[in-house]
């Protein structure tokens, strides 16, 4: 039986040489992205910035509704509309201002990466799946450990994550593209009676599939969830889930893990993603919520 860990985690990302938290406050952060600065909104960052003025490439304006829409403000310099390269580890993946605010991949996720990887140190064999995979660095970074199935519903951010394997070498490893809604797919996989050692999982709070499939967040994760249990055994790693931009607690999704997961060994843990400032004294931005089973 599952050990529920009451307490809550926190998974710090730290910077790296290709990107960084430079400072944020007053809801928005400052961020370096490779050779390129940006400003971003971010609600949570009630401070006060500790550099008087951010120079920056970019800056997002969001627009009035509370649900997304904005727009881009450059500066003088010109950042280049196709994106330019950039590397975590041995990963390799385009960064680029997108119309969705974000810039092509989500560097909070790093500290996952790694305790992914820890997970299956030492493994050449592991199946893993990446639902709602995006343009796939958290796939490269699960493809050192065996084959990897990658599933989206965006049929352009697939592609975008094939075209980051190939920058990072990787294209020849046994990697699986599949544009398809993550819920029905995980369903099938539940019929074909497949599993697999990882599942990771990060889903909108909104979404559509590729069909017109509506996705909402609270009606809908319990079933994905279920489903990924019954894609798991007691030999299986771990899942990760994180959730984004919600007015929900940590406590409510390891709840939901806790009565689906608990049949499994191991032990259940739920907390908060943050990205902590560049500097010796660097405040902890929060930037998402996770729950999480591991068995290793």
């Amino acid at each position: 039986m599952a050990e529920l860990i009451p307490d809550p985690v926190v998974m710090t990302g730290e910077g790296w040489a290709d990107y960084g938290l430079v400072d944020c406050g007053h809801g928005r952060k400052y961020e370096r992205y490779g050779p390129y600065s940006f400003i971003r909104p971010e609600p949570q960052a009630m401070w006060t910035p500790r550099l008087e003025r951010w120079e920056a490439d970019g800056e997002f304006v969001p627009g009035s509704d509370e649900d997304g829409g904005g727009r881009w403000a450059y500066g003088s310099r010109a950042v280049p509309p196709d994106g330019w390269p950039l590397a975590w580890g041995e990963a390799r993946f385009t960064a680029q201002c997108t119309p969705f605010r974000h810039l092509g991949f989500f560097p909070d996720m790093a500290p996952v990466w790694d305790w992914m990887g820890d997970r299956l140190d030492g493994r050449n064999d592991a199946v893993t799946l990446n639902l709602f995979g995006y343009t796939g660095v958290g796939t490269q970074a699960l493809s050192r450990f065996g084959p990897v199935t990658h599933v989206d519903a965006s049929k352009k951010s697939v592609a975008q994550a094939r075209a980051n394997a190939e920058l990072a070498g990787i294209a020849d490893r046994p990697l699986r593209w599949i544009v398809d809604d993550a819920a029905k797919f995980a369903a099938r996989e539940v019929r074909r009676g497949k599993r697999y050692d990882g599942i990771v999982l990060d889903p909108p709070k909104f979404g559509r599939g590729p069909e017109g499939e509506v996705w909402r967040l609270e009606e809908h994760l319990s079933g994905l969830l279920a489903d990924c249990r019954r894609l798991l055994d007691a030999d299986s790693r771990f899942l990760f889930l994180t959730v984004y931009a919600v007015r929900m607690s940590s406590l409510a999704l390891i709840g939901l893990m806790d009565e689906i997961f608990r049949d499994l060994p191991g032990k259940l843990e739920h907390g908060d993603l943050a990205v902590r400032e560049d500097g010796e004294d660097g405040r902890l931005l929060p930037t998402a919520i996770f729950a999480r089973w591991s068995n290793a």
